[in-house]
């Protein structure tokens, strides 16, 4: 083809080449000048850029500086349109160029699924995981004809696929809750195991009572043991001399253990002693709060009224 560039203007041709296809470009000028280009650009994008500024040679794929006769060769690495381009910045000139393009088609004589689109819709079954490829081959340009085909591609859902991925999200799900569980149950059974062997040097010397609603009208029952428990008290020294004799000890293990005035008519709840009369129980509730004999928290005191 023989052109005539004007000062400042550009024209392209557009094709769609696949991989392996070659472009051959060769191009007569008609006098020698610096300022006609021919450029083979990838794409849109890389079309764009050379056009926003032609003397840019890393814009596009081939770019050339043409003056003289010669020829452009490109090998096509990717299957994308491509825009084969002379542009001129100087004055008018006149060019003549021959664009031949090897093209790389593929070969469906070995497809194993054809289908004419021109008698009905065409259903194709894709393959998991590695899917298929397909292929729209066209019939030449015939005269009085359209030479435009619209196609439509609709994909339809793969119910095997989604219940099979839904099924091993479950068990993923469930499998992660069960490690939880088992690395929680684990971590309780090390502290529980922790706890176990700190507690004997934690034990109190003396050993604890029931803390339950049946000990506490169980004052009566306690006394006895109250008045052994009392013997580290100075219950046994009335007015600094220890009792000799039997009668003077029981009169005196009848009276308050603080005051040594008013009889022991109060129990401690919940260990349930009787030790202390109501006023001095009262005041040791109030104080600290701590059974003098087995040295447990105090609740309450409650007085003993005698018949």
């Amino acid at each position: 083809m023989c052109l005539f560039p004007l000062a400042h203007t550009r024209q392209e041709w557009k094709y769609y080449l696949n991989s392996g296809s070659t472009i051959n470009i060769s191009y007569l000028v008609s006098y020698r000048s610096s300022s006609v280009f021919v450029i083979i650009a990838e794409g849109t994008d890389s079309f764009t850029r050379w056009l926003e500024d032609p003397t840019e040679p890393n814009t596009t794929l081939s770019w050339n500086v043409v003056h003289g006769t010669g020829m452009i060769s490109q090998e096509i690495s990717w299957s994308s349109s491509y825009y084969v381009a002379l542009g001129n910045l100087d004055e008018d000139v006149e060019v003549a160029l021959n664009i031949s393009v090897r093209a790389s088609l593929h070969n469906t004589t070995n497809a194993y699924y054809k289908c004419a689109l021109t008698n009905s819709p065409c259903s194709l079954n894709i393959f998991f995981p590695e899917g298929s490829a397909a292929v729209l081959v066209t019939p030449g340009p015939q005269q009085n004809a359209s030479n435009e085909w619209y196609v439509k591609l609709s994909y339809g859902p793969r119910w095997v696929t989604y219940i099979f991925g839904i099924g091993g999200l479950t068990l993923l799900v469930f499998w992660a809750f069960n490690i939880l569980n088992k690395l929680q149950c684990a971590r309780e059974d090390r502290a529980g195991f922790r706890s176990e062997g700190a507690e004997p040097q934690r034990a109190p010397l003396l050993s604890p009572k029931d803390d339950d609603l049946s000990s506490w009208g169980s004052s009566y029952d306690s006394l006895s043991q109250d008045e052994e428990d009392l013997d580290f008290l100075p219950g046994g020294l009335i007015d600094g001399k220890f009792s000799g004799d039997g009668e003077t000890s029981n009169n005196t293990r009848r009276l308050c253990a603080i005051c040594f005035d008013a009889p022991r008519d109060c129990f401690f709840l919940p260990c349930g002693h009787c030790v202390a009369c109501f006023a001095c129980g009262s005041r040791i509730a109030e104080a600290d709060g701590i059974c003098p004999v087995c040295r447990r928290n105090m609740k309450k005191v409650r007085k003993i009224f005698t018949v």
